[in-house]
């Protein structure tokens, strides 16, 4: 087996294998953005600014590791539907509490 078979979807989409710089770059933002997006839809709570820029920079460290992970393993694509399942948790989560308001008012 190649190494080229064992890449992950995005690592061979960002072409790791060929332009190992521009890829490790591109798959790090796309694993760092999904975080982001994981963490703000599922985890986050209001904290001060401070707090919150900690938060950001400590993932974006935690970020770099998990990089090098997801050459091979699908830690970008699990990223993927871990968001997608919170956006439509968050979108029926929105809808029920719409309902309840206006079933309330009548």
């Amino acid at each position: 087996m190649s190494v080229m078979e064992r890449l992950s979807f995005f690592a061979s989409l960002y072409g790791v294998h060929t332009n190992p710089k521009q890829g490790m770059w591109l798959l790090y933002i796309t694993v760092l953005i999904l975080s982001a997006i994981v963490y703000r839809l599922g985890f986050a709570k209001k904290l001060p600014l401070l707090k919150n820029v900690v938060i950001y920079i400590l993932l974006a460290l935690g970020c770099t590791i998990l990089t090098f992970f997801a050459v091979f393993l699908p830690v970008a694509e699990g990223l993927v539907v871990a968001a997608l399942i919170l956006i439509i948790y968050k979108i029926r989560l929105h809808q029920a509490k719409k309902q309840e308001e206006s079933s309330t008012r009548r």
